[in-house]
């Protein structure tokens, strides 16, 4: 049986991006963890194997609370949806 494909990653901006080294930081998970999270949610992209992960904080914080719903309306490019807005509000990035 195949593997399943990797979830298409969130669409991000700039002042939302993070390295995996300070998403790890700021949350206390293992990049184990994060790194799984990138490929089954797609709450990071890189652009080939060997490049460092980009991680969304916004799509990190909806992971994290299981929020289902926000990770598809960033994945829809949805960033002024209620659901998306959320998130925004609470980690104070202005977007």
């Amino acid at each position: 049986m195949a593997e399943p494909l990797p979830a298409l990653p969130v669409l991000m901006r700039g002042p939302e991006i993070v390295a995996m080294k300070v998403a790890a930081e700021l949350t206390g998970l293992s990049t184990k963890t994060l790194t799984r999270w990138c490929v089954s949610d797609g709450i990071g992209r890189r652009s080939s194997k060997a490049a460092p992960w980009e991680i969304s904080v916004i799509a990190l914080e909806a992971k994290r609370s299981g929020d289902q719903a926000a990770l598809e309306a960033l994945r829809r490019g949805d960033f002024g949806s209620p659901l998306v807005r959320r998130y925004v509000d609470h980690l104070g990035l202005d977007l």
